[in-house]
């Protein structure tokens, strides 16, 4: 056993080793010596100095750089009838002033084709062969290669079999040509449908028989277009009921027209009519006049009829133009009743004006298919109005659907 103060000196040197221990855990985070920190501070403030070094010289490096080129997606326009392809980018920023679009066909010599705004982000090239390819590529306005575009990847315009924008164009016009073939086959089958009374059609009767009464004839102007045109075909239609009750009344009648071929049909209509009352004997061969094909010549001469006749029934119906106001000022001035009708829209306020009766637009046609009582035309003019009212459900639907949100039958219905 060792002495006492041996022992006494073991245990005082064992606890200031572990106070020596411990004061030197509590001086350095690191638990090391002051050598140890020393080293390790140095080596941080190195590392530190490195990290830094590395991220100027990549930042000096990426400015060094040039930019990469930007893609340019080339692709035949959809919907169309070939002779386009459609350009879409995304362009780098900062941007270009302007753009020269270049093109070439496959494998051959680029050519400027336009300049483009900066700012803009595709563009339609309409003026490309179709079945043909085509490369394109945007060269930066002013020069600066590090802003050009890649070459485009070869694009061919096609022409599309269906457009697939107008497909409600199919709907509608599908929708009415089944009705239109559904209303003749009943109208072939006798049935009859009853039609909003349109009032200068109700008229021509009380026109005609004032002109009886009064003694005084009937002058009928089929307007100034050819035979080929659609109202002058329907006027020829009222012409018939006009001619017809002539006839029938024993009134005088005087057409006058200005074109070879309108001259024909109205003078075979004029004959069929009389014939078709049992008064052929009544029917004049001068009834029925060619004029002139000029037209404000033309307009003088009815003029010149209005003031030496004084006719007391005048039906202007047709295609009328700038003459309209001069035959409806003369017709009032002689103190005749007069009716016209005709679908030139800018012609209708003189009418309305002038004239007694007019047929506005529609009017005139359905005044014609009314008073033919042909299946067909009676058929569409009842397909016609059923489609009308259909559409304006659609609107009506449409807006109420917008109102809560809902645009997908608006956006249906859209055109472009």
């Amino acid at each position: 056993m060792g002495s006492p103060d041996a022992t006494a000196r073991g245990r005082l040197n064992s606890r200031a080793g572990r106070r020596a221990w411990q004061s030197g855990r509590a001086d350095s985070p690191g638990r090391g010596t002051p050598l140890i920190r020393s080293l390790r501070f140095r080596f941080s403030i190195g590392s530190f100095g490195a990290a830094v070094s590395f991220a100027l010289s990549l930042g000096l490096f990426s400015a060094a750089s040039p930019a990469a080129a930007f893609p340019l997606q080339a692709s035949d326009t959809p919907n169309d009838g070939g002779g386009s392809i459609t350009l879409e980018w995304t362009a780098p920023h900062p941007t270009a002033k302007e753009w020269i679009l270049v093109r070439r066909e496959h494998g051959g010599t680029f050519a400027p084709v336009t300049t483009i705004e900066g700012t803009v982000r595709s563009f339609r090239d309409g003026a490309v062969q179709t079945g043909v390819t085509y490369e394109y590529q945007l060269v930066a306005q002013p020069t600066d290669p590090q802003l050009d575009s890649d070459v485009s990847t070869p694009a061919r315009a096609t022409a599309a079999w269906f457009d697939r924008t107008k497909l409600n164009v199919l709907v509608v016009s599908g929708i009415f040509f089944l009705l239109l073939f559904f209303y003749i086959r009943q109208a072939e089958g006798g049935v009859r449908w009853t039609f909003r009374k349109i009032p200068g059609l109700a008229a021509i009767e009380e026109a005609i028989g004032r002109a009886t009464e009064m003694g005084r004839g009937v002058l009928y102007v089929p307007g100034v277009q050819e035979i080929d045109d659609i109202q002058t075909i329907a006027s020829m239609i009222l012409l018939t009921k006009v001619a017809k009750m002539t006839a029938k009344y024993e009134t005088d009648l005087l057409v006058p027209t200005n074109s070879p071929g309108v001259y024909t049909v109205a003078e075979e209509v004029v004959k069929s009519a009389y014939a078709d009352v049992g008064r052929s004997d009544a029917y004049r061969s001068d009834q029925v006049r060619y004029i002139t094909s000029e037209q404000f010549a033309y307009v003088a001469a009815v003029n010149g009829i209005m003031l030496r006749e004084r006719p007391a029934a005048n039906f202007l119906l047709g295609a009328f133009f700038a003459e309209s106001l001069l035959l409806a000022e003369t017709g009032h001035s002689v103190g005749a009743i007069q009716i016209a009708g005709t679908a030139n829209v800018h012609q209708m306020p003189f009418f309305v004006v002038a004239c007694d009766y007019t047929l506005i637009g529609e009017e005139y046609f359905a005044a014609s298919a009314l008073l033919s009582n042909d299946a067909r035309l009676l058929g569409s003019l009842k397909a016609s109005d059923t489609v009308k009212i259909f559409l304006i459900a659609v609107i009506v639907v449409g807006s109420l659907l917008l109102t809560f949100g809902q645009s997908w039958l608006t956006d249906f219905f859209a055109t472009q």
